[in-house]
């Protein structure tokens, strides 16, 4: 069912008592067809009298959609949320505490992999983690001489200077700095501070995007891209856009999610890619930090079956249901005790749990006040510095003014 709208405003009784629980997300669409539906159909018949009405869509529009909801209390029962619209939803009023949530269904919590909280309550549970590694264009990178996968921050730009001077249509990495969709601030720019263990909050969770770390990544990119070893158009360039680059084989290098490999490998079964950490700053040699984003769950403040929606996430949450699901989805469980199955994956999952297993999940966007907005904000400064009207020191100090004003 394609996602026009929650009008409802949450559950809605059915005859003899019947309920019906909406639950929107953009999921469905990234698993094998049928596949959510099916677990979903599990949840049914172990809940009887429950019916679950399933609102998927893409990810774009289940955010607009989830926000003007929630503005209009017509959100979702159960909702798929990303990690950065938490703060803003649970500020709307828009969000149960699901801790209150847990503790009335006398739930145990310490089988959940992470919860992100506001104000010492839950709103929202991961139920599956994508880390974010380095795609590498392996065969473009022998065309160009380099002899390996680039470990260090210097070997990174050697690696793309020469795959830019394949020709003029190739370049060594591509990263999107839209406006419209700031994420790769988040994915793409931020990923080198947690790469070398650097952050870009304080001891107190303040801002502190003028320290060595952030200045010294953001610096790093600046010098990358006026070196025009980066994918023309950054500037306008979105998520989906990088993707295709790299699948056309147009770009030797990106950062993006683990949930990727299949879409390239459909796309471009030629295409010979590895995965591997993002590189560090030289010289570092501490645990590096691995972009995430997560598959998460929330629930609505406004939903009329608040019991019926939590049993939706718990069944989802639970140790086989959240197996299969990570299996499906080529993702980490949010259950401790679950186990993906990759045995009839793709070899690359198996890198990629290597790679998390080395290093530990950052992704300081997740929980912020306005997230998106704070990486909107970071991205115009950022782009006064690609365009040559402000320092990268200026433009920090801004975005530092800007982002406290928002805590």
């Amino acid at each position: 069912m394609t996602m026009t709208g929650c009008s409802s405003g949450g559950a809605s009784s059915g005859d003899g008592g019947d309920v019906t629980i909406e639950f929107s997300q953009w999921w469905a669409p990234e698993l094998p067809e049928g596949a959510l539906q099916e677990l979903i159909d599990g949840f049914e018949d172990e809940n009887p009298g429950v019916t679950v009405e399933m609102l998927s869509g893409p990810y774009a529009s289940v955010q607009d959609q989830t926000f003007t909801a929630a503005a209009s209390n017509t959100m979702a029962d159960v909702v798929g949320l990303d990690g950065a619209w938490v703060n803003d939803l649970q500020k709307q009023g828009a969000l149960a505490n699901m801790t209150d949530l847990m503790a009335d269904a006398d739930y145990d919590d310490s089988q959940l992999a992470s919860q992100v909280q506001v104000d010492g309550g839950t709103y929202m549970i991961p139920v599956v983690n994508f880390i974010y590694p380095m795609f590498t264009n392996d065969d473009l990178l022998a065309e160009a001489g380099v002899s390996s996968i680039p470990q260090t921050r210097s070997e990174f730009a050697d690696a793309a200077a020469a795959i830019s001077d394949i020709d003029s249509t190739t370049k060594g990495w591509v990263i999107p700095l839209s406006t419209e969709n700031p994420n790769g601030i988040q994915n793409d720019l931020m990923s080198w501070v947690w790469a070398s263990g650097g952050s870009m909050l304080d001891d107190e969770g303040q801002p502190d995007l003028t320290n060595a770390a952030v200045t010294s990544a953001t610096t790093f990119v600046k010098d990358l891209y006026e070196a025009d070893d980066v994918t023309p158009g950054a500037l306008t360039l979105q998520e989906p856009d990088k993707v295709t680059e790299f699948i056309n084989g147009r770009v030797g290098m990106m950062i993006d999610s683990l949930s990727r490999i299949d879409t390239i490998k459909e796309a471009s079964p030629d295409l010979n890619f590895s995965i591997s950490a993002i590189p560090a700053e030289d010289g570092y040699e501490g645990e590096r930090g691995i972009p995430y984003a997560s598959w998460g769950l929330g629930v609505s403040a406004q939903s009329e079956n608040p019991e019926e929606s939590w049993a939706l996430v718990s069944y989802l949450m639970s140790e086989s249901v959240n197996s299969e699901l990570s299996t499906l989805a080529n993702a980490f469980p949010g259950n401790t005790a679950s186990t993906p199955d990759f045995s009839d994956a793709d070899p690359l999952y198996e890198d990629a749990f290597e790679i998390y297993q080395s290093g530990y999940p950052a992704n300081e966007f997740v929980g912020l006040p306005t997230a998106d907005s704070l990486m909107r904000t970071f991205d115009e400064q950022f782009q006064r510095v690609l365009t040559g009207d402000q320092s990268v020191e200026e433009a920090l100090e801004t975005s530092q003014t800007e982002w406290l004003s928002e805590f």
